[in-house]
């Protein structure tokens, strides 16, 4: 059994490097602003204690790859490999509508984290940074007559990233991440009239291929302030790097027909291109980003963490554009129990019980109104009977349920829950050395 899971996880591999690409998995309105909904690097797992990762560094009994925090990879003892998905519904209301459920779905990562010596390790993956998804209209008048604003947009970027970290003494560690960002957006703005009109239809139209060099950094303090107790606090950062925008920008006017047998309006063929450019080059610079946090542990049996993290969207350039977004503040606690993780005859025992909360006060404000998001988060870490001892599996299971907006000022609320899972494999692979 364990060698027939252990194959079926290598074939599932490949085309999970392929899926975690950018995938559109939002129906967000407020992804329009800045590069869409950010995702941030983290797993399952840590997702489902609120996403605490600062001061994470293995879960429970079992090496984690915490690529949110590179100085945690000098914990990791076995070749670690994870990889998971991501589904999620999303209702979106305001003052007059409401939207039923949307759901998206995809797969989400594939990390690995390598041991190098007893000390350091080597961390390599595919996760997503993030996601725009949105399609909304405005109605209005010019004159006496109707109008509709209509907005649309699609895509995302991945993050493909290189890391390693080491212990500088028996208390103390380092890290860092070296990412390549990339992917496409698409977005739209049509002014659509009605046919009875003689105002003239557009829409302007842009593409964005992006890719950059980004580096993140870690360090972690570790210490036993009582026995099989582990305190751990953490920092991590990344600076405010520029990356590449290669634009394709195209405005159009068109003209609409009643179609009788239907009833519609049917857009005819593009009449008119009043703007063309392609191969336009520009920098995006992305936020600085800090974060400190810490976690209590006692071996094997709990865990409890927070982290605050803070943002300088503020600083944030599209070429030579300030979109005028604000700095983000976000706050993440939770924690972890396992009742017992020897236990031979209660599987219940061996369960990891995770829960969580987290708020972000995102870099969004419209009308004077800052866009906040709220979850709770809960999950479970179910593990598989290991293979010989030397090869061990979990399988993590989360949830966030959560809203993000307000119906204040006629904005949109949006309800959401979101749900990951991911497969955890430590095996000793690649290893050569022993440990003490």
């Amino acid at each position: 059994m364990i060698k027939i899971f252990k194959y079926i996880f290598l074939v599932i591999l490949l085309p999970a490097g392929f899926a975690a690409t950018a995938q559109t998995t939002s129906s967000s309105p407020y992804s329009k602003f800045g590069l869409g909904n950010i995702k941030g690097p983290i797993l399952p797992q840590n997702r489902a204690m609120g996403g605490i990762s600062t001061g994470i560094r293995r879960i429970g009994a079992y090496n984690n790859v915490n690529l949110q925090n590179p100085g945690s990879y000098s914990d990791i003892r076995m070749t670690t490999i994870d990889v998971g998905a991501f589904g999620g519904i999303t209702s979106l209301s305001n003052n007059t509508t409401k939207q039923g459920g949307v759901f998206n779905a995809a797969l989400s990562h594939i990390v690995f984290g390598i041991p190098v010596s007893k000390n350091s390790a080597l961390s390599f993956g595919l996760v997503p940074y993030s996601d725009l998804g949105y399609n909304y209209t405005i109605p209005g008048k010019i004159d006496t007559n109707n109008v509709n604003y209509k907005y649309s947009g699609e895509g995302g970027l991945s993050q493909g990233y290189i890391g390693y970290g080491f212990s500088l003494g028996k208390h103390f560690s380092v890290g860092a991440n070296a990412s390549y960002i990339f992917g496409k957006l698409e977005e739209s703005a049509t002014t659509d009239f009605d046919v009875s009109t003689t105002f003239t239809n557009s829409r302007t139209s842009r593409s964005r291929a992006i890719g950059g060099l980004s580096l993140e950094y870690g360090a972690q303090y570790f210490t036993n302030p009582k026995p099989a107790t582990r305190l751990i606090i953490g920092y991590s950062g990344t600076s405010g790097n520029k990356i590449n925008s290669t634009a394709t920008n195209l405005t159009t006017h068109f003209a609409k027909v009643f179609n009788q047998d239907t009833g519609d309006q049917d857009e005819l063929t593009a009449s008119d291109t009043t703007f063309f450019s392609e191969g336009a080059k520009s920098k995006l610079r992305l936020p600085s980003k800090n974060s400190l946090g810490f976690t209590l542990e006692s071996a094997n049996k709990w865990l409890i963490g927070a982290d605050v993290t803070a943002t300088n969207w503020s600083s944030y350039r599209d070429g030579a554009t300030n979109p005028g977004l604000n700095n983000s503040f976000t706050v993440n606690v939770g924690g972890q129990l396992t009742p017992d993780f020897t236990s031979v005859t209660n599987y219940l025992k061996l369960i990891d019980y995770r829960f969580g909360f987290k708020y972000d006060k995102t870099y969004i404000n419209i009308k004077n109104t800052d866009i906040r998001d709220a979850a709770v988060t809960f999950g479970l870490g179910l593990p598989l009977p290991s293979n010989r001892g030397v090869s061990f599996y979990k399988i993590n299971f989360a949830t966030e349920l959560g809203q993000r907006g307000t119906l204040q000022n006629g904005l949109v609320r949006e309800r959401y829950a979101n749900f990951y899972i991911g497969i955890t494999l430590n095996d000793q692979w690649f290893q050569k050395f022993k440990f003490d």
